[in-house]
């Protein structure tokens, strides 16, 4: 029999270990697995040591989580074929006449790459060695050029296949296909803000954001033939999205198709080798191991937590403070900010998930202002979308925000650490005005996939 503690001092004790031990440095799944099983040793009891087996085994089995080792080997073969650097210079040769031309491209290329791979960090780093030496070269402020790369890049979080909604999905126990349909209309509206305030930036203040120089621009002839290059990689992710959204295809069977893809894209660029094959693979087989990692520690972690009573501990906290559902679903949006400035997206995603959706099937979501409300049965479909925009959210927010360190890693030294913070504040404010707005507006999630599935 485990020692007696009331839930209010377990809470204490349990989430204030974990902020200690993570800012010791320790690896986030390690601490939180290894907290679960010390205070499951010390508060639980015999029968509470059936949690571990039965938390980890689940995601073992779930067959949708292969879509993750799939989709990213798709990136990482596609980043080694050179179609990233190819993309931005295609766009940014059909957009650099325009002020803030560059920046725009960027912000387009991030888009489409976002639709290939599905992985923040490929994109923050690329994008960082190629489009911010470019733009930095032709005198755009440092500031203009680091926020279009940081902003671009989140998009991979949240624009489908994104491996998050996969993640979501199997602990929210929400269709995947659902949650990528959802995700089309904020993620594009979130890259129609990006690109409408630099451009606004860039004529407001021709500084921010100069044009290309005339003797570097190319003709429309030429322009139509860079098209070309671009045309296999486009059509691998009208493919892939394609069979998603028809219902053709699972994700899972999609990203085995994107992965095939990938490959002949490669060798149609004469960029398959066997290096690459083996470079991708490692790569995949970190990333993957990595994210299953988190899951087995933070399963281990909640499901005591959860136990012992911990999610109607906070949802009684919640609705003790008499806010109505949109205004708990807003101090779940802050509690999920501050976890972004510490955690990375995969823990956020296994210790505040498993709590929050419980709570959010317990409410009811009339619409504000006269605006149509969420039933119930698509509540988890436009939290899971909302949430998503939150986590990109969580890649900006200093000081430790994950596509912050990215960049820093690949940009020339005159670019600060204060620099890229500064950087990253105007694209929050625009991140947290689409919060808002899919919030204010569920139709901008919900319509599409009724047209979808009916």
């Amino acid at each position: 029999m485990g020692i007696e503690i009331g839930i209010g001092w377990l809470t204490l004790l349990m989430f204030g270990s974990l902020a200690v031990l993570l800012m010791a440095g320790l690896p986030l799944a390690f601490v939180t697995g290894g907290i679960g099983v010390i205070f499951l040793f010390i508060f639980g009891d015999l029968s509470a040591l059936n949690i571990l087996p039965s938390r980890i085994f689940p995601f073992m089995t779930d067959f949708q989580l292969s879509a993750i080792p799939l989709f990213i080997f798709m990136a990482s073969m596609l980043e080694r074929a050179g179609l990233i650097e190819q993309l931005f210079d295609v766009i940014y040769k059909l957009l650099g006449g325009l002020r803030g031309g560059l920046a725009t491209a960027t912000i387009i290329a991030s888009t489409i790459l976002a639709a290939m791979v599905g992985v923040i960090g490929v994109t923050e780093v690329t994008m960082g060695l190629i489009a911010l030496p470019a733009m930095l070269k032709r005198h755009y402020n440092p500031e203009m050029a680091c926020g279009s790369i940081l902003a671009g890049g989140t998009l991979g979080i949240l624009i489908p296949p994104s491996i998050l909604a996969i993640l979501f999905a199997v602990v929210a126990q929400q269709s995947v296909g659902e949650l990528f349909i959802g995700a089309v209309i904020p993620g594009l509206i979130l890259s129609g803000m990006y690109i409408l305030y630099v451009t606004a930036r860039s004529y407001i203040s021709p500084g921010y954001g100069p044009a290309l120089p005339v003797e570097e621009r190319i003709s429309t002839r030429e322009k139509i033939k860079l098209l070309g290059n671009v045309v296999a990689p486009i059509s691998l992710v009208v493919l892939v999205l394609g069979v998603i959204f028809t219902g053709v295809a699972t994700p899972v069977e999609a990203a085995g198709i994107g992965t095939f893809g990938a490959l002949a894209v490669a060798a149609l660029h004469r960029r398959l080798t066997w290096v690459s094959i083996e470079e991708a693979a490692i790569t995949t087989l970190k990333a993957s191991a990595m994210v299953l990692w988190i899951i087995f520690g933070a399963s281990i972690f909640v499901g005591f937590y959860t136990l012992q009573g911990g999610q109607a501990f906070v949802r009684d906290m919640l609705l003790a403070t008499g806010f109505g559902p949109h205004g708990i679903l807003i101090v779940m949006m802050i509690i999920l900010v501050i976890l972004g400035m510490f955690l990375d997206w995969v823990g956020i995603l296994l210790l505040a998930v498993p709590i929050f959706i419980p709570i959010m099937k317990s409410l009811s979501f009339d619409g504000v202002f006269g605006f149509s409300g969420v039933s119930a049965a698509e509540l988890p479909l436009w939290f899971g979308v909302v949430y998503m925009v939150n986590m990109q959210m969580s890649f900006l927010s200093p000081p430790f925000g994950y596509a912050l360190f990215y960049l820093k890693s690949v940009a020339p030294p005159e670019i600060t650490m204060g620099t890229i913070f500064r950087a990253s504040i105007p694209f929050l404010i625009l991140q947290a005005v689409g919060l808002a707005l899919i919030i204010i507006f569920p139709e901008l999630v919900l319509w599409l996939p009724r047209q979808v599935y009916g």
